[in-house]
């Protein structure tokens, strides 16, 4: 009998574990196999395939889209040099009819198949207005009225809200941000910046016109204008020496000291990408399209910040997904 002292030890449980992997593997694909055969699952994912710790993710969203669906679906994860051929060919024979892409790979993938399926596309930030229109797009970015409206909940005096975006990744954002900043009583005063050194110069303008008693500062995920290495800490440092609330729609910011962010359910996000891809199966047609903000999410808190901001935030707590610092 082995042990973990016997030699070959590793090479054994090594080979034990693959060998294992591939009967799961075996047995997850006759299983979808069979519901497809038996007509239950018509809706395939399609997702990178990349390591940890987005692999769990992908598995959390294909969790809830089976959930949702009430059956297997197909996975398929793809790289950048999957064979289409034999993918279409695979999704023709499996009875897919609608496609659920996740992340940009995802959708590339999706739209090179057959156009006679449907696409829902899911876990992406923002997508060309071009490649958008035509399928219902869910996006990474929380939806501005979610974000706004837990604002007032935590700082019930904000009535400005600053950001700076570029308008070719957030434009479609902003549109939504202004009509959810009025509906909570708030003015959106936003600046537009293209690149690094134009998005520093409206920073400065803005902490040095902001009243930190009513106004908060909105970080969205725009790579030119949230640049991690310069912006942010220039922005946790002032906001910090002013009193300025800070938001942001990256999770990864409440730990370095923002105040709070929304970041994806992803069980809850795969259930709403199966509703959508279910409501093309009822139909035959698409109900929406275009790019759509997230509303499958959860609330991270930063408690040192609130509590240098002066917020009260002890009646609230048991609705916070994630606090920082950890205790």
């Amino acid at each position: 009998m082995f042990s973990p002292t016997t030699p070959g030890y590793t090479r054994h449980a090594e080979f034990r574990g693959r060998l294992a992997a591939a009967l799961l593997g075996i047995v997850l694909l006759v299983a979808t196999a069979l519901a497809w055969g038996a007509g239950e699952a018509l809706l395939a994912v399609v997702y990178p395939d990349i390591g940890e710790p987005y692999r769990e993710i992908f598995e959390k969203i294909i969790e809830g889209i089976e959930d949702k669906a009430g059956t297997p679906v197909g996975n398929y994860p793809v790289r950048p040099g999957t064979d289409i051929g034999a993918l279409k060919t695979s999704l023709r024979r499996q009875n897919a009819k609608v496609v659920i892409a996740l992340g940009r790979q995802g959708m590339k993938t999706a739209a090179a198949l057959d156009h006679s399926m449907g696409m829902v596309v899911g876990c992406v930030l923002t997508v060309p207005e071009s490649e958008a229109r035509g399928q219902p797009v869910i996006s990474l970015s929380p939806d501005p009225a979610l974000l706004f409206a837990r604002l007032k909940a935590l700082m019930p005096a904000a009535k400005r809200v600053f950001v700076v975006y570029d308008p070719g990744f957030n434009g479609w954002l902003m549109k939504l941000a202004k009509e959810a900043a009025r509906a909570q009583g708030m003015e959106l005063v936003a600046y537009e910046a293209q690149d690094l050194r134009t998005a520093l110069r409206f920073y400065q303008e803005i902490f040095s016109a902001t009243d930190s008693r009513r106004d908060a500062l909105w970080l969205p995920q725009d790579p030119a204008t949230v640049e991690e290495r310069s912006i942010l800490p220039l922005v946790l440092q002032e906001s910090w020496n002013q009193g300025l609330a800070v938001f942001s729609s990256n999770v990864g910011h409440v730990r370095r000291g923002v105040l709070f962010s929304l970041y994806p359910d992803n069980v809850a996000l795969g259930k709403s990408l199966a509703g959508l891809a279910q409501g093309i199966l009822a139909t035959g047609g698409y109900g929406k399209r275009g790019m759509m903000p997230l509303r499958d999410v959860q609330i991270a808190v930063n408690l040192r910040t609130a509590k240098h901001l002066g917020l009260n935030l002890s009646h609230q707590q048991q609705s916070f997904d994630m606090a920082f610092p950890e205790p």
